[in-house]
């Protein structure tokens, strides 16, 4: 039985090697001249800007008006301002003012420090910075430092500060924010990814002031173990010296605001799941964190993402890190992918503007010297690039 066996296995392998000979046309399809077939490509994207940045621009935001902001975290001392506005020829000048980005730690109400991101109002009449207060890039926030500032567009002037320094612990690294309107209350809600990978949310009422800090540690807000993100076809590992390879820490990241203010969407920068938390939930102060992370919805994979955004039509968009491009949850939860460039170097931040455009931007931070021994390897200028959708913002 085993001989016949093995002249069964070897006449196959015979007859595998003669059947190309027979067959004219499959000899054709593998000789001289034939073509691999190519990926299906996503939707296409249209480069709206090149940002001439001094640092690395891991948020942006455009007006209806078509102004463009840059915001540049102080990965350390040596970046010249974070918060700036790009021209229409791509040069990027210190907003509102040089004077207000020098880090000051006797003036830590007035003085912007470490800025990663900012958003319109809902009248689109003013711009709200996020200031993680982290002049050096890490180490505990300065005093005092870590804010909300509001500033007038007609006038480029701060017209009102937040204090977060009742949110904020001595390893946060504020990372994004989202403001809205809920039941006539003006709220605000910042992602605090963590140093050490242990996030948490931040709730804040911004008409009385008062500040929460939610879900720390939970599941939903904090890094995942064991996983690595690929960007431009290479792991993102930190690099250090002769010291091994290590995956990088972030906890809650990516955040966006369902239309109707009810439901807040996040997802740590090193995690593969989106969640929603009741915004109730989280700005009530006689709720507790049991209670909120009772109510947590874990709403599966969506890969690896940096920003979020939410549309008219309460459809999040993904930052897809790992492919350059952008995706799409709908409401039954079915993603897509609407569209993708080379150009789009870490998909970081979205913002939409009432027509129906899509704006993100190229951040090219796996290309930082923390992640490549040492070696700067970014490239300015860089891209903003855009795409049309069917919605406005929510």
């Amino acid at each position: 039985m085993v001989l016949k066996r093995r002249e069964l296995i070897a006449g196959a392998l015979s007859g595998a090697a003669v059947l190309p000979l027979m067959g004219g046309a499959m000899a054709q399809e593998t000789g001289a001249g034939a073509e691999a077939t190519e990926a299906r490509p996503a939707g296409e994207m249209e480069l709206f800007r090149l940002a001439a940045a001094p640092s690395t621009p891991t948020g942006i935001a455009v007006s209806a008006e078509g102004r463009v902001f840059v915001f540049m975290p102080r990965f350390n001392a040596d970046v010249p301002y974070t918060v700036g506005e790009v021209a229409g020829d791509g040069s990027v000048t210190a907003y509102p003012d040089a004077e207000t980005n020098r880090p000051d730690p006797s003036k830590p109400q007035s003085a912007l420090f470490h800025v990663p991101n900012g958003v319109f109002g809902p009248d689109g009449k003013t711009l709200w910075l996020l200031d993680a207060a982290l002049p050096d890039g890490s180490g505990p926030p300065v005093d005092g430092g870590a804010k909300l500032v509001e500033i007038d567009l007609a006038t480029n002037k701060p017209t009102r500060v937040v204090p977060l320094g009742a949110g904020v612990a001595k390893t946060s690294s504020l990372n994004d924010l989202r403001v809205g309107r809920l039941d006539g209350i003006n709220v605000a809600f910042v992602t605090d990814q963590g140093q050490d990978g242990e996030g948490a949310i931040i709730a804040v009422n911004l008409d009385s002031g008062a500040v929460l800090r939610r879900l720390a540690g939970h599941a939903s807000t904090k890094s995942q173990e064991k996983l690595v993100k690929f960007v431009e076809h290479r792991p993102v590992m930190l690099q250090k010296g002769d010291a091994p390879p290590q995956a990088p820490k972030g906890g809650a990241n990516g955040i966006a605001l369902s239309p109707d203010g009810k439901r807040l969407y996040y997802a740590p920068l090193m995690g593969r799941h989106l969640y929603a938390a009741s915004t109730d939930d989280l700005l009530i102060p006689g709720v507790s964190d049991d209670e909120i992370a009772a109510g947590v919805k874990d709403l599966g994979e969506k890969g690896m993402t940096g920003g979020l955004a939410a549309d008219s039509k309460d459809r999040v968009y993904l930052a897809l890190q790992e492919q350059n491009a952008v995706g799409r949850r709908s409401t039954d939860g079915t993603i897509e992918v609407i569209g993708s460039d080379s150009r789009l170097i870490w998909a970081d931040t979205f913002s939409i503007t009432p027509d129906g455009w899509l704006y993100i931007n190229g951040a090219q931070v796996n290309r930082r010297p923390e992640y490549n021994r040492g070696q700067d390897l970014q490239k300015p200028p860089y891209a903003i690039l855009r795409i049309k959708i069917d919605a406005g913002p929510a």
